[in-house]
């Protein structure tokens, strides 16, 4: 099933300020889409660590080579995969305690010795005091845990919270795939932005010359001019506001991919639409609790604590353990005869001063509270799922309303241009009916990007952001 991901925005646009013409309506600010909605915590997904020295040649950046980008080098990222690290450490110190262990001793020493003082009562005459004399000693020691029920529940705890890691980290690629896209598509916001106060601008000024024109021709009066020349103030305003927000927006991009700090860069994508796997609820559903990467940590985590319960209860039950060392000893090492001793043992915990009870009760309310948290995630996608389906019918509506305004809008002003040539009406008009096309159009870019943030959403609800990545953008390793 193909499908295509997401372009989203981050935020809104900047617009100046702007004191409405007196006699026109006031033109209200776009209003970009929301952000996407991410865990608490995941601020350091829009950190990067950056790599490399700038260059004077611009980089050609595809939405492909952005997220690769970010997939290398995002701060958050590079966190997770330091977690999987981590937890690998911690299941290795829990192994130990089940695996064998060995130990190598060597020793030479020369000593003296009171019999009498270790209990030797000894004939009168004989003097008490041996040596000085050698001792050479030359032996390996080894223990192995044969049964410890504690031992082996913390370390099926300690890998189930392997587990959980490795699927933290795969829901951290999904965020950053998410994020990255969606800040490559605010940068193709902002640019399409400016373009539109670009184009505002030079229509506003073609039409501050006509209005001259027909001041010297006697067709229209001298306000007309004033009203003219601010309305190409305005927009000249509108086009440093929008210029001013495509910067930022670069900032935020090549920060979160880790580009190196002062490189430029050019995207060669473009705005469009998107499209995403046609699903229904109960097919969405089914497959976010299956594939979710958070919501399979927090089961891991469940039944890691789980374990760790057992491992509580693990203590109270006896162990079994052998221990052995083999070696040489003798005076010297050239009459030194080997030796051995073997150590089979059964510990039987009777009194620990409530050390285990203090433990079971610890496992029990983390046992809770993570059962807690996996019922609430559960929850919690049902919800992300259902108003993603929700918000993605609204924003392609949407997009229908909002591209048919646009095109009402430019007739209206082609219009108005005429009347006003043909000195049948003022230029408030025309005014009017060029705010009327710039609101259109940044109702028009918004509509884009608010479909397609229900789209990235649903996308991000259901888990499959990273493969619809790779199904779309054949670049994306």
């Amino acid at each position: 099933m193909s499908a295509a991901i997401l372009c989203v925005v981050i935020g809104s646009s900047v617009t100046a300020q702007t004191p409405p013409i007196p006699g026109t309506p006031a033109r209200p600010e776009p209003s970009g889409p929301a952000p996407p909605t991410l865990p608490s915590g995941s601020e350091r997904l829009f950190g990067g660590v950056p790599t490399g020295a700038a260059t004077a040649q611009p980089l050609n950046l595809s939405i492909g080579d952005t997220i690769n980008r970010a997939l290398e080098q995002n701060l958050g990222l590079l966190l997770a995969e330091d977690g999987i690290g981590r937890a690998q450490g911690a299941r290795w110190r829990a192994l130990s305690d089940l695996l064998p262990n060995v130990t190598g001793h060597l020793s030479e020493s020369n000593q003296k010795i009171n019999l009498a003082a270790y209990g030797f009562p000894l004939p009168p005459g004989i003097p008490p005091i041996v040596g000085p004399f050698n001792l050479f000693d030359a032996r390996v020691y080894f223990s192995q845990t044969l049964l410890d029920f504690r031992a082996i529940n913390d370390a099926r705890a300690e890998l189930h919270k392997l587990e959980a890691a490795r699927f933290d980290y795969k829901n951290a690629r999904d965020l950053v795939v998410l994020v990255a896209v969606d800040s490559y598509a605010r940068v193709l916001a902002a640019s399409a932005r400016v373009d539109a106060a670009q184009a505002q601008l030079g229509t506003a000024q073609a039409l501050y010359m006509q209005a001259l024109d027909l001041k010297q021709s006697g067709i229209v009066a001298g306000i007309d001019i004033i009203r003219a020349e601010l309305q190409v103030d305005t927009e000249r305003q509108l086009v440093t506001a929008a210029q001013t927000d495509l910067e930022k927006a670069r900032l935020v991009l090549a920060r979160l991919i880790g580009l190196p700090i002062g490189q430029a860069f050019t995207l060669s994508d473009r705005l469009s639409t998107a499209t995403v796997p046609d699903m229904t609820l109960e097919q969405a559903l089914e497959r976010a609790y299956r594939t979710r990467p958070d919501y399979q940590a927090a089961l891991a985590r469940v039944r890691a604590a789980e374990a760790s319960r057992q491992s509580a209860t693990g203590e109270l039950l006896p162990t079994v353990n052998f221990t052995g060392n083999y070696g040489t000893l003798g005076l010297s090492p050239h009459d030194a005869q080997g030796t051995f001793a073997l150590v089979g043992a059964v510990d039987v915990p009777i009194f620990q001063g409530g050390r285990s009870r203090a433990r079971l009760l610890e496992a029990d309310a983390e046992l809770r509270s993570r059962r807690a948290d996996a019922e609430d995630l559960k929850a919690s996608i049902y919800y992300d799922v259902r108003g993603a389906l929700l918000d993605l019918q609204a924003g392609n509506e949407q997009l229908e309303v909002a591209g048919r305004a646009r095109d009402l809008a430019v007739q209206q002003l082609n219009q108005a241009r005429d009347r006003f040539a043909a000195g049948v009406a003022g230029n408030i008009e025309v005014v009017q009916a060029q705010s009327a096309v710039s609101q259109a159009n940044d109702q028009y870019i918004a509509a884009i990007y608010t479909s397609n943030s229900a789209k990235g959403a649903l996308v991000r609800a259901v888990g499959i952001a990273e493969d619809t990545a790779r199904q779309t953008f054949k670049d994306v390793r």
